[in-house]
């Protein structure tokens, strides 16, 4: 079952235009089995819960549909990237649409963020799940990364591919449709959701394009990304930041450079949001521990320093307290069910990720 976000979130949201996409592309929900908000006009925004629970509709029941997020990613519109897919139809190059994804991707969803790393001959598109990973289906991140695929060919033509993609999920269906749909080398169990797209791609100018439709867009896109901006909390703009920092020695000056607040002012706005530095810290720190949990091998020790922990000792103790039930317990039914084809462990009903440390 999807979790929860932790007290004193805001919901992430996923552009409804999305939504639509995921149910055409699979021709699913036309009798209103997935709910009525997926209908709502293309521009409202609809929890990422309510995303959720469209996929377990589309995927079926025990994870049944291996490539669905594959179908979906490749048949994405323009209209369902909302003003994004837009702004890509009008980007001189692939570069320039690559940018643009990075810049505009919150207007799609805020379930995850885009990046760049440029190297000598490609550059790594990177997409990284900013909710709990528990939450996500990899069908939904095999989307995301398929739709970038597709949205590239709108400007390359049909027959372009990058040099490679790669997911951090181990895959469950035949490896016969990623070659066909992707049309390059797939890597599953990587360390991160990504695909490289050679630099002469990306630079390889695009004739002709619209640069005056194009700044009307992105004048648009900016103004909407303004105004979703002011609806995120403090609260969930550093847990998307503690998402990606290092725990360990990571205190609330460091936060605050992140997302620009002095830490006396960073503790009083938290406060006033109902939440704490020390109650986000705790709730990152399980987090990531769910996750290398569930995705590796790492024994405890190891583990205890990433997540900012002194030791074993202190992660099972920690983890009790999270979860009620120890880290080997925890990975030992995570393994059982992965074996099974279903969904991540759910928390144990006691479980509370938004407490603070003891």
């Amino acid at each position: 079952m999807p979790r929860s976000e932790p007290a004193g979130f805001e919901p992430s949201t996923v552009a409804a235009s999305y939504a639509r996409a995921v149910l055409n592309a699979t021709g699913d929900g036309a009798d209103g089995t997935a709910g009525a908000g997926v209908w709502a006009p293309p521009g409202d925004r609809l929890p990422f819960t309510q995303v959720r629970a469209l996929w377990d509709v589309v995927i079926g029941a025990g994870g049944g549909d291996p490539h669905a997020g594959l179908r979906v990613g490749d048949g994405i519109k323009p209209g369902s990237l909302h003003v994004l897919g837009h702004v890509v139809l009008t980007c001189a190059t692939l570069a320039e649409a690559a940018e643009a994804a990075v810049r505009y991707h919150p207007l799609v969803s805020q379930a995850g963020t885009v990046s760049l790393e440029r190297g000598g001959e490609g550059t790594r598109i990177r997409y990284r799940p900013t909710v709990d990973p528990a939450t996500m289906r990899p069908q939904q991140v095999e989307a995301v990364v398929t739709g970038m695929v597709r949205a590239a060919r709108w400007i390359a033509g049909d027959d372009w591919a990058p040099l490679s993609v790669s997911f951090t999920h181990a895959r469950t269906g035949s490896a016969e449709p990623y070659a066909r749909i992707l049309g390059c080398p797939v890597t599953f169990g990587a360390a991160e959701n990504a695909l490289t797209v050679a630099n002469r791609d990306l630079d390889l100018p695009r004739a002709p394009y619209d640069p005056e439709l194009g700044a009307l867009h992105r004048a648009y896109a900016d103004r909407l990304l303004r105004e979703l901006s002011t609806s995120v909390t403090l609260a969930d703009r550093v847990r998307q930041w503690l998402d990606h920092a290092p725990l360990d020695g990571t205190g609330p000056a460091d936060a605050g450079r992140g997302v620009h607040l002095s830490p006396r002012t960073l503790r009083r706005a938290l406060q006033e949001e109902g939440t704490s530095w020390r109650a986000l810290l705790d709730a990152a720190r399980h987090r990531r521990a769910r996750r290398l949990l569930e995705t590796t091998d790492l024994p405890l020790d190891r583990i205890a320093p990433l997540v900012g922990l002194s030791g074993a000792t202190a992660l099972v103790r920690a983890f009790t307290r999270w979860e009620g039930v120890t880290p080997g317990a925890y990975r030992a039914r995570a393994r059982a069910l992965d074996d099974h084809g279903h969904d991540r462990v759910p928390p144990a009903p006691a479980a509370q990720a938004g407490h603070s440390p003891r």
